[in-house]
């Protein structure tokens, strides 16, 4: 696109995110950058997937109360990891963190293992031990 085609949607980058830059043709064909505060295309895009993330805490958290998975599975859902990410973080394999998710196996987990997942969380081990509606 050329550099006076730059799209510049207000809605969602320029409140919250700023500009971005972009890349675009200018008046001699050349290559070059262009500051865009976004699009409709991609504000929706970015909107969808926001929408779906809070969608999948909304459910780990539920599935906590439930008590049918530990609130590992909750704050990697709200600290936007999976499971391969946060066996990565954590420095096991992605199995043990699979088991984990059992709320049988989880509290059994040592203090040691536990601090881990509050470090790795950055909270503190008392709310990884106890998730509540105010979470």
């Amino acid at each position: 696109m050329k550099k006076g085609e730059v799209p510049q949607d207000e809605d969602f980058l320029k409140e919250e995110h700023g500009r971005e830059l972009s890349y675009a043709v200018d008046e001699s064909g050349n290559y070059t950058t262009a500051l865009s505060s976004g699009w409709e295309a991609k504000t929706i895009a970015l909107d969808n997937a926001l929408a779906r993330i809070e969608e999948r805490i909304s459910a780990a958290k539920q599935r906590v109360l439930d008590n049918k998975t530990s609130p590992i599975e909750y704050f990697m859902e709200l600290n936007r990891m999976d499971v391969p990410v946060l066996a990565s973080y954590m420095g096991i394999w992605q199995w043990r963190i699979k088991r984990h998710f059992k709320p049988a196996v989880f509290k059994k987990l040592s203090k040691k293992m536990l601090t881990k997942y509050a470090d790795v969380f950055e909270i503190e081990l008392q709310q990884l031990q106890q998730i509540n509606t105010d979470s």
